[in-house]
């Protein structure tokens, strides 16, 4: 832990009554292989921006040479444990009243930065130029603040999904979080500091100022200290949360005794602001002279927003600038005034990262000889802190004060592909990968939250249990559950701090931290037992089912996916029945299944849709190592090519729980192709292929897959997609429209979830759909 000192006088407003503590390791991360910086410094706050190289370790397989007679024992591939260098984005923001000590810490790390320039924006980037070039040694090179904050905005809303929201303060939850449209164009920005600028974005490099207003967060700021002796922004929300506006303003009904019906004005309407305090002969509160100034301000605001969207028919309104900064007193008022002026057609629309908006920018801008968009970048939750509610009654200062340092971060990895929709998505705009938002369900909320808490012990055990030959490997693995049981008790008490809550957040953020400490496939040594384990049943498995007739095979098949889908670590129930008894098999998971009527039951229609022709090509989302993709997916996948359908394998990109990964799938194929003619005539005439993803997720989003594998759907003209698992087709997906024939199958082993959905533990869900409209297949 290193020491602040007393804040100089000089560049803050004010100083500190104690030091404070700063946690460099949790705050400044991986500031050793700091790349390249930027900063954006507004009146109170300051947002630094840089680029890291991250080393971390990741898990390859690699296989073994088969092509001689292998002894029984010999393993199926080796699995190595290597260090991987990835590139990291990261983004903090601090009061300015820190700001020197930070840049004395940065100059204290600064290792291997390669820059000699960083890149500034912002109304104090010149104030505080000669301060930043003294304490780093690097020129500052200051960019237009416009540009920068459009620039920002792009990139959040292309690259993370749940960016944007909807206030809405009297509801379960006040945060609802907004699906963006694929083609985030065009928009309108409402920036509000001290006066209002008003964007229309047109494209990435296209964007015009149409219009203003010198009425913002200043004249807010200012009158506000006039009227109150108030001098502190923040203290002056405080004043208007707790006020009276109809203390101060007239209202319709206190000149036509109620409502002015004729014209649609209903009686607690503001007829003029501040009406009351020219006639009142009385004093008024500082409270709710503060109410009737952020109403008069926020109104304004908000007609001329509405005005300059109608005018150039958009939309999609976003606001930002330090008015927003996230103060739910703010977010409402502007909200009211978007809804009464639009009458409900236009949503006003706020940011989670709203305040790194510039910073982003102006990173991006020093940034172009590397083109960072063309890449897909993800946030990563185990190194973000989350979008926190602001408490009116805690401002910064109190936080401040209480010897903790006040920040906020984020951080974004690069991925190594370019993410885009699924081609067959029917309404990419109205996709919502998640089943159920946990942010608006308390009860589901709760249960989930503990149900990860009581898991957290398994996960540590197979984590440590997947390293045995290294001894530090259990005090990484402490450190996993204490972050990861932060996390857990900060989304109790703040859902929406990553954007919706939902079970696959949870998991997401589960393998973030993993992966944080070192943990990248806990379940390696599982998946290939497993693997091996049922290879030797492969062939006897497939001369079963060439036994039986056709009508009977084609529910062996299905019967042999759900069975196969049984085997899922990441299930409570199966990997308490897996760990007391590894000789659980194929035969005793199909006896565990519900009979007919399944819980959710397309069979027939399944059946009768195989009597006619072949499809051309089936997209199949695969779930679990081991069981699940050799007894039961790839039986299924033989049945499809031999009818003379192409079909397209989409695994994970990356490791998560037992999910049978892209490399680990190539081998397992290779074996099968080796015993079986049908697969490896396939393989060979390029009529089945093998594809990641680009998730490392148990769960599926459709609007986030790697764009090699969008691009061979289009090729193949991909007429079936199949999802099979709980977490890829009933914790997400379950309502998915696609524009062709698709096959949800999954088994559902939560009992709480089963319950939920009106069934029992292992209950089926067999979902065949075909779009409405779509003709007889020919």
């Amino acid at each position: 832990m290193a020491e602040c000192g007393r804040v100089d006088s000089n560049t803050s407003s004010h100083t500190m009554d104690k030091s404070i503590t700063l946690p460099p390791d949790e705050i400044f991360r991986n500031m050793e292989n700091a790349k390249r910086f930027a900063i954006d410094i507004g009146g109170s706050l300051t947002k630094l921006a840089y680029y890291s190289t991250v080393q971390h370790k990741v898990a390859k397989v690699r296989s073994f040479d088969h092509s001689t007679k292998e002894a029984a024992g010999d393993k199926l591939y080796e699995i190595a444990v290597q260090e991987e260098v990835t590139a990291r984005l990261h983004f903090i923001k601090f009061e300015n009243a820190y700001i020197e000590t930070c840049l004395d810490f940065i100059k204290d790390h600064l290792v291997n930065t390669e820059t000699k320039v960083i890149k500034a924006t912002g109304g104090g980037a010149h104030k505080f130029k000669e301060l930043i070039e003294r304490k780093l040694g690097l020129k500052v090179d200051k960019e237009d603040e416009m540009t920068c904050l459009i620039k920002g905005c792009n990139f959040v809303l292309k690259n993370i999904p749940h960016e944007a929201f909807v206030y809405a303060k009297h509801a379960d939850s006040e945060f609802r979080f907004q699906t963006t449209n694929p083609d985030i164009f065009p928009y309108l920005l409402v920036n509000i500091g001290s006066g209002v600028s008003i964007v229309k974005v047109e494209s990435e490099d296209k964007f015009e100022r149409i219009g203003g207003s010198s009425i913002g967060g200043g004249t807010f700021w200012g009158l506000g200290a006039l009227l109150t002796k108030t001098k502190r922004f923040d203290e002056l929300l405080q004043l208007a949360s707790k006020g009276q506006h109809s203390s101060v303003d007239m209202l319709v009904k206190d000149i036509y005794g109620g409502s002015y019906a004729c014209l649609g004005l209903t009686g607690d309407l503001i007829a003029s602001s501040f009406g009351k305090s020219a006639t009142a002969d009385k004093e008024f509160s500082d409270e709710d002279m503060a109410k009737s100034l952020l109403h008069m301000i926020s109104n304004d605001i908000g007609q001329l927003a509405c005005l300059y969207a109608k005018l150039h028919n958009l939309s999609r309104v976003y606001f930002g600038g330090f008015f927003i900064r996230g103060h739910p007193v703010t977010m409402h008022t502007i909200t009211y005034s978007i809804n009464f002026f639009t009458k409900g057609e236009v949503q006003a629309l706020f940011l989670r990262h709203e305040g790194y908006l510039g910073a982003i920018g102006a990173f991006l801008k020093g940034a172009e000889e590397d083109n960072p968009n063309q890449y897909s970048w993800g946030e990563n939750y185990a190194g973000s802190s989350g979008l926190m509610s602001v408490s009116p009654d805690m401002n910064p200062m109190q936080r401040a004060r209480s010897g903790t340092f006040p920040f906020d971060m984020l951080e974004m990895d690069r991925l190594d592909r370019q993410l885009v929709n699924l081609p067959l998505l029917q309404d990419p705009s109205s996709y919502i990968p998640d089943t159920v938002d946990l942010t608006e369900d308390a009860q589901a909320r709760e249960y989930w939250l503990s149900c990860f808490e009581e898991a957290l012990d398994g996960v540590v055990k197979r984590a440590v249990a997947s390293q045995p030959d290294i001894p530090e490997a259990a005090e990484r693995a402490e450190k996993f559950r204490q972050k990861y049981l932060h996390k857990l008790q900060t989304l109790r008490h703040q859902p929406f701090a990553y954007g919706s809550l939902t079970v696959r957040s949870l998991l997401d953020t589960r393998e973030h931290c993993l992966n944080e400490f070192n943990f990248p496939d806990p379940y390696s040594k599982i998946k290939e037992r497993e693997n091996d384990i049922a290879l030797k049943y492969y062939e006897k498995a497939v001369k079963s089912l060439e036994e039986l007739s056709w009508e009977d095979r084609q529910f062996a098949l299905v019967r042999g996916v759900l069975a196969g889908n049984v085997f899922d670590w990441g299930a409570k129930a199966v990997s308490e029945v897996l760990e007391s008894n590894p000789e659980f098999g194929f035969e005793e998971a199909k006896r565990r299944l519900e009979d007919r009527p399944w819980l959710v039951d397309s069979f027939d229609q399944w059946l009768e849709r195989l009597k006619g022709p072949p499809h051309r090509c089936a997209l199949f989302f695969v779930d679990n190592s081991g069981v699940d993709i050799i007894l039961g997916v790839m039986p299924f996948v033989r049945e499809l090519l031999s009818r003379g359908t192409e079909v397209v394998l989409a695994s994970n990109s990356g490791p998560a729980l037992n999910d049978v990964t892209n490399s680990e799938l190539q081998i397992l194929t290779e074996r099968i192709a080796a015993m079986d003619p049908v697969i490896d005539s396939a393989l060979r005439e390029d009529r089945l292929t093998l594809v990641q993803n680009g998730s490392s997720s148990p769960c599926l989003d459709l609007s986030r897959l790697d764009k090699v594998l969008a691009m061979l759907v289009r090729e193949r003209q991909t007429d079936l997609v199949i999802i099979e698992g709980m977490g890829r087709a009933i914790h997400t997906n379950y309502y998915a429209m696609l524009s062709c024939e698709s096959l949800k199958m999954a088994v559902i082993k939560n009992s709480w979830l089963a319950d939920r959905l009106g069934g029992k533990l292992f209950s089926v869900v067999f979902k065949y759909e075909v779009p409405a409209g779509a003709g007889k297949p020919h």
